[in-house]
Parts: C-alpha cells; sequence; structure tokens
C-alpha cells in the first residue's frame, strides 16, 4: 500500500493493518475467517439483556469520563477477588474504550519524545503504532520457538539510560505464551533497579489451559505502584465489538493516563459499561473455568487439524491463537501464505511477520484463531487438510 503524503512521519509503514487487509480478504473470496480473533456467537445472555436493560432505562448519555462507579467498582473487586490486588475504585481504576485505548492513553500520556518502550515480539500491532505516535521508540526483545523463551541478557541489555517502561502482554498474543513467575520475577526486578513503570495488557487473563496460571506483574513485590494493569470485556465475555476496557494502578499513575484519555474519546458506551459491570459482579467463578475449558477443547480441535495438515503447531497456554511454522510444507513466506490461502483452501489466517521488527524470526509463523464454532473450525480444519 502506498503511504498518503498527508500522513504524518511518525506514522509512514504502518498502513492497513493485517487484520482489515485478512478479514477484507476473507469476505472477497467467502474464506472462513481465522485470522482476526473475534468470536463468531455472542458470550452471555445476562450481560447482553443488562444491556438492553440499561438502554430501556434511560442509560443513554454521556457517562463521567473515568467511566460509571458502578464498573469501576466491579473491576476493583475483580482485581480482589482474583488476584488479592486492592485498588480504590474512586482514583485508582479508568475504564477505556477498549485495551487499546488504555495502551494509546498510557504511552501518550507517560512519555516524552525519545523515550524507550521495551515490549517483547512478536508485537500486537497497536503497540508499535501507539509508541510512535507517542514518538518514544521501541526496543524488542524476541521471544523464540518452539517455547517463546527470550535470553535473559537480551532484555537487560534493550534496557537504556532513555528507557521508560516495559509494555508486557501475558498470556501473549499472538504465541499464546504465559509468562512464568520467574520470568515475571526478572521483570520486576529490571523495573526496580532501573525506576521504570510496567504496562501490562491482560486482556487474556481468563483464558489459560493445561493447568497454565496467569499472574499479574503488579502482584509481585515492589511493582503495585510502578504497573499500569490494563484489561478488558472483549476477551473475557465474547463481546468484542462493545470496545469496553479498564486499567487499574496508583492514583498518581490513573490521573496521568487518564489526562490523555479524556481527549481521545472522553467517555465509552454507558448502557455496555452498565452490561460488563452486571457480568463482572453476577457471573459466577464456574463462568470463567467453564469457559476456558471450552475453549480448550477448541482449541485441541484445531492443533490436531494443523498437525494433520503438515504443519509444525506451537501449542498455546493462553489467548485464543495458535502459531504455526510452514515450511514443513516446503514454504517459507508466511505473507505470501496467507494472502494465498483463501483462494488454495478457503481460509482466512493472519502472517505472524507483521508484529516482528526481525523479520526473520517470523517469517515462516502464521496464526490461526480457535474462538469459533466447533463445526467452523471442523469444516476449516478439512479444508486445509484437502490442500
Amino acid at each position: 500500500m502506498t503511504e498518503s503524503k498527508f500522513l504524518t512521519t511518525r506514522l509512514q509503514g504502518f498502513g492497513t493493518t493485517i487484520f482489515a487487509e485478512m478479514s477484507a480478504l476473507a469476505a472477497r473470496t467467502g474464506a472462513i475467517n481465522l485470522g482476526q480473533g473475534f468470536p463468531d456467537t455472542d458470550g452471555p445472555a445476562l450481560i447482553a439483556d443488562a444491556a438492553v436493560d440499561a438502554i430501556r432505562a434511560g442509560h443513554n448519555q454521556y457517562p463521567p469520563g473515568p467511566g460509571i462507579s458502578e464498573l469501576r467498582t466491579a473491576v476493583a473487586a475483580h482485581q480482589e477477588h482474583w488476584y488479592g490486588l486492592t485498588y480504590d475504585p474512586e482514583c485508582e481504576v479508568l475504564v477505556t474504550a477498549g485495551a487499546t485505548e488504555a495502551i494509546a492513553a498510557c504511552l501518550i500520556a507517560l512519555c516524552e519524545p525519545g523515550d524507550e518502550i521495551v515490549m517483547f515480539e512478536p508485537y500486537y500491532d497497536s503497540y508499535a503504532a501507539c509508541t510512535a505516535i507517542a514518538g518514544a521508540t521501541r526496543r524488542v526483545v524476541t521471544l523464540r520457538t518452539p517455547d517463546y523463551s527470550f535470553d535473559r541478557d537480551e532484555l537487560r541489555r534493550a534496557i537504556t539510560p532513555q528507557t521508560k517502561a516495559i509494555l508486557l502482554n501475558s498470556p501473549h498474543n499472538p504465541t499464546g505464551k504465559v509468562f512464568d513467575r520467574s520470568e515475571l520475577e526478572l521483570i520486576a526486578s529490571l523495573c526496580i533497579e532501573h525506576d521504570l513503570i510496567a504496562i501490562t495488557d491482560e486482556v487474556y487473563e481468563h483464558l489459560t489451559y493445561d493447568g497454565a496460571e496467569h499472574l499479574p506483574l503488579a502482584t509481585l513485590p515492589g511493582m503495585r505502584d510502578r504497573t499500569v494493569t490494563i484489561s478488558s470485556a472483549g476477551k473475557t465475555f465474547s463481546y468484542t465489538g462493545w470496545k469496553i476496557g479498564w486499567l487499574c494502578a496508583s492514583t498518581d499513575l490513573v490521573a496521568a493516563v487518564r489526562t490523555a484519555k479524556q481527549f481521545l474519546t472522553y467517555a465509552v458506551g454507558t448502557p455496555f459499561q452498565h452490561a460488563i459491570a452486571a457480568g463482572l459482579t453476577k457471573l459466577p467463578d464456574t463462568y470463567y473455568r467453564d469457559f476456558a475449558a471450552d475453549l480448550q477443547a477448541r482449541r485441541d480441535l484445531l492443533v490436531g487439524g494443523l498437525r494433520a495438515a503438515g504443519f509444525e503447531v506451537f501449542v498455546p497456554r493462553g489467548t485464543y491463537f495458535v502459531t504455526v511454522d510452514i515450511r514443513p510444507l516446503g514454504e517459507s513466506d508466511g505473507l505470501a501464505f496467507c494472502r494465498s490461502l483463501p483462494d488454495r483452501a478457503g481460509v482466512v489466517a493472519v502472517p505472524n511477520v507483521v508484529f516482528y521488527d526481525d523479520k526473520h524470526a517470523g517469517k515462516s509463523l502464521v496464526r490461526f484463531t480457535f474462538c469459533k464454532r466447533r463445526e467452523v473450525l471442523e469444516e476449516a480444519v478439512t479444508r486445509l487438510g484437502a490442500v
């Protein structure tokens, strides 16, 4: 794609997101879209009914900029219930237009031009764009197959006197890695040693498998007041289009991020905020366990089909994505492979190379999502196996 001559130099090179490109390809070809990560079924009826009730009750005007008190209170209660983290909903919780706005607002609010943000690659594409918008520079540490471990010395070397923050996504999109305690302890120790802020994207916090434990970085000693913890309702409750997210942090950090956030969207979806508050307060713990168990079964279905089709599969312990290596098929260019796959097999995937600065490391890797109905996944693996 040719960049617009009017586009600022900070955003030159970003162009149209890979998700838009691949979803358009799915629409054009009629292929099964296992590229973009959104479910093809709605979440709990309790939440949908609460949204309708809120609309009919007249909750349709601007909410308070930080979010309605019911949702902020519910988020704070969620953090304490699941992780033992205590936040004051009045000044330590901020509602955002999804996790993506929370990340953008954090980087815009906390970074000066020339600051550096350390992140792991492959990274969700908005991380790079939001870093550029903030005038900061990204420094990446590569997660490497087959287990997506990282070189601890490489992480240490990535930190310089210009480093402002470490941006961490766990459970990690697109790899499905769940950072373990020893890895998080290293990250925490580096944040403390170098006086860094941690920004943690935890939107897949309840989507872990095979006994993997999601451990928020903020729970580690010395990290609660230097960590901005971000999550959202989209992945947990399967209402991705509502774009209701939030962040929890110390009063000073929330005040800083709120200053930027208020000039981005100011506020978001009043009736949807009421609905997500209802979901957080009324759904039992069994909902989260059953949801993860169902997704694990769908993961296993897709993993088995991908293996049978000849891919090398890296089994995820979190999120709802599976990454494969296409080289056993005699292919090496993931981008070209994904662009041709809809016509060849009637299936859409996403090339992981767009999430890497080290293009060689990601060139042959491709991501499929399993947050679709079983019959859709079964048809997809049948098509892939036939090709």
